[in-house]
């Protein structure tokens, strides 16, 4: 199966779940914003967790399929139309051969993700198909995809395959056919524009006077338009130390919330750098960066404060439920005819 970039939309890449294992050398990570939206969509046309997928952002590319494919569309910000005909987010859909898929506005949301059954093939670079194109790496030709672009997928899964055989029938004289499966209510993210983000408490929070620990937990953030998948820069209460120190670059992570000598938060986010000097007041938990990658600049973002022991909790219970949605769609592909 390929596709061609008939528009590529605002930007639009390759991703899948990120580049690990050379951090040391000053590689980013990378990989998508919403880690949890491309491991289900990718599920949902019967592939690995961590196949590549599109990763689009607010304004969505026009693609055409020269062949016929399946698909998924998860995340926000964006709804899915494909042959003129609207398609729902989180679900399989057969697109027949000479498809085209295009994207609306959603009232909400920053980032939708396109998983086609094979994965995308483009090549591995450092173990990962994701782009980085701050330094020209990896997706395709390291770089936002543009009009004129083809990209191939690679060979679907049996269970994929017999799903498409499905879907295909009942599609037959139609623009499109779509499963009558998907994903509990439930399991999905509770996307907002202005959401409450669960964090622990950072490992520099006691170096902030008592007014700025407090206020960081209780105030409403503004995301600036500056914000990007490095970092989210944040516009609020300015947070204050309570005397100014040097403090040794160390180790940060997806989710780290440093605060700069403006006194003005930066989330990390997919494309953040290695290390950080600044002072972390908070460790957004990884249950709820989803949330966050989808908060549009001009969103609004507070902060709760939970225990690392919750976090885990929260943690665990999100991987149990994806694994739930695993074994069912493993068992639908399975009994498929």
């Amino acid at each position: 199966m390929s596709l061609v970039v008939l528009k590529p939309g605002l930007l639009t890449t390759v991703q899948d779940l990120g580049r690990y294992g050379a951090q040391k050398y000053g590689v980013v990570v990378g990989g998508a914003m919403d880690a949890f939206a491309l491991r289900v969509a990718n599920l949902l046309v019967g592939n690995a967790e961590g196949a590549a997928g599109l990763e689009m952002t607010m304004v969505g590319p026009e693609l055409l399929f020269t062949e016929a494919a399946l698909i998924s569309v998860c995340g926000g910000g964006l709804s899915p139309v494909l042959n003129e005909r609207e398609v729902p987010l989180w679900t399989t859909i057969y697109a027949p051969e000479g498809s085209r898929l295009r994207f609306e506005p959603a009232p909400s949301g920053c980032r939708a993700y396109l998983a086609v059954a094979g994965g995308l093939d483009v090549p591995l670079a450092m173990n990962s198909r994701s782009t980085y194109w701050r330094a020209g790496i990896g997706g395709h030709e390291g770089r936002a995809l543009r009009a004129g672009d083809r990209l191939r997928a690679g060979a679907p899964s049996p269970g994929s395959r017999r799903l498409a055989e499905r879907l295909a029938g009942e599609a037959r004289g139609s623009a499109a056919a779509v499963g009558r499966w998907s994903v509990a209510p439930e399991l999905l993210p509770r996307y907002a524009a202005s959401p409450t983000v669960r964090s622990v408490a950072g490992q520099e929070l006691e170096l902030f006077d008592e007014d700025s620990a407090s206020r960081f937990f209780r105030e409403a953030y503004t995301v600036k338009a500056e914000s990007d998948r490095m970092g989210y820069r944040l516009a609020g209460g300015e947070l204050r130390l309570r005397e100014g120190r040097e403090l040794v670059s160390s180790a940060v992570t997806f989710g780290t919330v440093q605060v700069p000598p403006d006194g003005q938060p930066i989330v990390l986010m997919a494309d953040r750098q290695t290390t950080g000097g600044y002072p972390k007041i908070a460790q957004v938990a990884s249950v709820d960066l989803p949330l966050l990658a989808q908060v549009r600049p001009g969103g609004r973002v507070r902060f709760q404060a939970i225990s690392l022991r919750e976090a885990q909790r929260l943690y665990l219970s999100r991987e149990q439920g994806i694994r739930k949605l695993r074994a069912g769609l493993e068992q639908l592909q399975a009994t498929e005819k």
